[in-house]
């Protein structure tokens, strides 16, 4: 004789898994933390992968060798990354001091109209030796935190490349490998498991890069026409935040918003802004229903969760990884309810 009614243990059994997943979710993160610079590189060739694997396929149908198929994928992949941040770099050195000349324009008239006694720039400039005697030895320290992060990131770099390379060429044999560890009557499951939470993710990155290519050439046109400096740049970095849903296209288009308020303006600025807003209601009402609503299925709301929680966990690395790891759980999610739910009851 049970001492709960029926709706009580069923409530209880639901709280008995919630916090078992809770606590096991709770101990990978730990982990995950605590070796941090075997993960990142993992994630990350995962996610390098998902995007690359249509080009490796396209080349090992044509004919080409796993391993050269591979190589020409990471080639292509350092082409266009480096590309990239050549790009970024040459357009900031280009207009930079055009940029630096504005911003101190501006600084100049807000002192002007707004600033007290003691509070101009040049009595900035007469403090600036203090300053900086005060504050050498905590700015040598950032330096060389600095120096070491930037070490670390770029070891980080080349080992996910090297595991993407690996990832692409021996793709074949990673399902062979989970069957051969999986429990006896299981491999199945799992193998379907892992094909669909990868399918997500693959979907999700594809998605989110054909996006974010519209979105930096309509920005780039814009902001050409409209004569901002470094719109070369600024576009580049559109389509590089594009991958951070919402909270990256905000912050780049801050960005360029600013620089054409620095340098042309504050109609021009306007402008700008239009132009930010137009890309991004296109994206949001056209863009994302029609590309990722055949790819990935989730709510704005569980994309802002996510989003946050990677943050509070990771930083912008884990604003990164966010997304795409939860549209793999809703996948996983999917998969196991296909399997495992119960079917629905037939009108007869």
């Amino acid at each position: 004789m049970h001492l709960l009614p029926d709706p009580a243990r069923r409530l209880a059994a639901w709280c008995a898994v919630l916090l078992l997943i809770a606590g096991v979710g709770w101990v990978g993160v730990r982990l995950c933390a605590e070796f941090r610079t075997a993960v990142v590189p993992v994630l990350l060739a995962l996610l390098g992968t998902a995007l690359l694997r249509p080009l490796y396929r396209r080349l090992v149908g044509a004919g080409v060798q796993r391993s050269v198929a591979a190589g020409l994928t990471c080639v292509a992949v350092v082409a266009v990354v480096g590309g990239a941040v050549y790009i970024v770099v040459a357009a900031l050195i280009d207009t930079g001091d055009q940029i630096l000349d504005s911003l101190r324009t501006a600084a100049k008239s807000l002192s002007q109209h707004f600033g007290a006694a003691g509070t101009g720039l040049d009595d900035l400039a007469a403090n600036s030796r203090k300053l900086l005697s005060r504050f050498g030895a905590t700015a040598a320290s950032n330096v060389i935190s600095g120096v070491s992060v930037v070490g670390e990131t770029l070891a980080e770099a080349v080992l996910a490349l090297l595991l993407v390379f690996f990832f692409l060429r021996d793709s074949h044999r990673a399902l062979e490998t989970l069957k051969a560890l999986a429990p006896v009557g299981t491999a199945g499951t799992l193998e379907a498991i892992a094909r669909r939470a990868f399918q997500a993710v693959e979907g999700f990155m594809r998605g989110t890069t054909v996006i974010a290519l519209i979105d930096a050439l309509c920005i780039t046109v814009g902001l050409l026409v409209l004569r901002v400096p470094g719109a070369i740049g600024l576009g580049a970095l559109v389509f590089v935040s594009a991958y951070i849903p919402y909270l990256g296209a905000f912050i780049s288009g801050a960005v360029a918003v600013l620089v054409a308020l620095a340098d042309r303006g504050f109609v021009i600025a306007l402008w700008a802004l239009g132009v930010v807003l137009a890309v991004q209601v296109l994206e949001g009402h056209v863009l994302q229903p029609v590309i990722q609503s055949r790819t990935v299925q989730m709510h704005p709301a569980v994309v802002m969760l996510a989003i946050t929680a990677g943050a509070s966990v990771a930083g912008i690395l884990g604003m990164l990884l966010a997304v795409p790891l939860t549209a793999a759980a809703f996948g996983v999610a999917h998969e196991l309810r296909t399997r495992y739910g119960a079917p629905e009851p037939s009108d007869s």
